[in-house]
């Protein structure tokens, strides 16, 4: 059973990727143009432009969540929002009370440790890092140093 399912982790992991990234990228969205209810506590507003730290927040939810969603990038992409994320569980959540489910910090949390798995798991199946990758590999040709030698 564990071959089997072992054989399914890329698929699983790619998955993993395209709803946490989509998430994600909802949020910034939905901070940055109202849509969808809008940012938190504006009642289906938006966050004003350059503010500290909402608006930077928002930039980072749908740039990197939509690079994490496509699975561009995926591993920078993720190692930024998942800082993002750290960044807002102790400097907004972590003040109110010590443990999450007494801050409001569940959501903070959860993208931060997910998007640090992708940090170290990758795009998994379905991601256009796969392709780049892939189409790199055909364009390289072998240099003459690493070329098999014939004996």
């Amino acid at each position: 059973m564990s071959a089997r399912l072992n054989s399914a982790q890329p698929y699983a992991i790619g998955l993993f990727r395209v709803v946490a990234g989509l998430l994600f990228t909802v949020h910034g969205a939905a901070s940055l143009f109202g849509v969808l209810g809008g940012a938190m506590g504006t009642q289906g507003g938006t966050v004003e432009v350059g503010t500290w730290p909402g608006w930077y927040a928002a930039v980072i939810q749908l740039v990197a969540g939509g690079l994490v969603l496509l699975g561009l990038g995926t591993r920078g992409a993720a190692l930024v929002a998942s800082g993002s994320m750290a960044f807002a569980y102790f400097d907004v959540h972590q003040q109110a009370a010590l443990w999450p489910i007494q801050n409001g910090g569940e959501l903070s949390v959860l993208f931060c440790w997910s998007f640090l798995l992708l940090v170290f798991t990758g795009s998994g199946a379905f991601g256009l890092d796969r392709l780049v990758t892939r189409r790199t590999a055909m364009t390289r040709q072998p240099s003459a140093e690493q070329a098999p030698i014939a004996a």
